[in-house]
């Protein structure tokens, strides 16, 4: 699974995310880290990993480990097709990205997907210290033509993210101040997709409604 999705609903998205994501929490458990993430999506500075938190983390790998089964076995009943063989958290996640176009015929189900999938996303993401998971996405920033561009869902803004990124405007703040990011609301999305010869359906397929959200939980 590539950061840009091949397949034109967020589902692909976030069963992406989860894709790459779930492997690290193992490693969040294993002995001798330094530091570990917080709920709060915040890690911290101490010399070892907190009881609470490798119960967080190991209470995530749980709850993904049964919802993906759950989620896996759902779309194999209502798809009508055979009981899902057993298989790694990655296999199976592997699977039912296979599954998508056929969900995507039932706008039921496939609402249930990418709810599903966004929320144990979401959980992933947090567990690991991420506030957000910004998705890339194709097209060059319009400003220093690198391919940096990315959508950051919740906050429904495309940012580049090439820290050298300078635009032709001297009053920007991206020549005074080296944090500066260019962005663009969802408002603007249509024209930055004319304008770095993107696609506008992959940049709103990366975002989600808040409904959908809560909705998934």
């Amino acid at each position: 699974m590539t950061d840009s999705p091949r397949h034109p609903d967020s589902a692909a998205v976030w069963l992406g995310v989860l894709l790459r994501q779930f492997p690290e929490l193992g490693r969040e458990l294993a002995p001798g880290r330094t530091s570990a993430p917080s709920p709060l999506g915040r890690r911290g500075g101490t010399a070892g990993p907190s009881l609470p938190i490798r119960l967080f983390v190991s209470d995530t790998i749980r709850d993904i480990s049964d919802g993906v089964v759950e989620l896996e076995e759902a779309v194999c009943e209502k798809l009508r097709l055979p009981r899902p063989r057993r298989g790694t958290v990655e296999q199976r996640l592997t699977r039912l990205l296979g599954l998508l176009d056929e969900v995507a015929t039932d706008p039921v189900l496939a609402g249930h997907v990418r709810a599903e999938s966004r929320r144990m996303a979401r959980r992933c993401s947090l567990a690991l210290g991420d506030a957000e998971t910004p998705v890339r996405v194709r097209g060059r920033c319009v400003h220093c033509d690198s391919v940096s561009l990315r959508v950051f869902p919740h906050r429904e803004t495309v940012l580049c993210v090439n820290p050298g990124c300078r635009c032709a405007d001297p009053a920007c703040r991206c020549h005074a101040d080296a944090g500066h990011r260019h962005s663009w609301v969802r408002a603007e999305w249509r024209r930055l997709a004319e304008e770095t010869e993107g696609d506008l359906a992959e940049l709103t397929a990366a975002q989600d409604s808040a409904r959908d959200e809560e909705g998934g939980r």
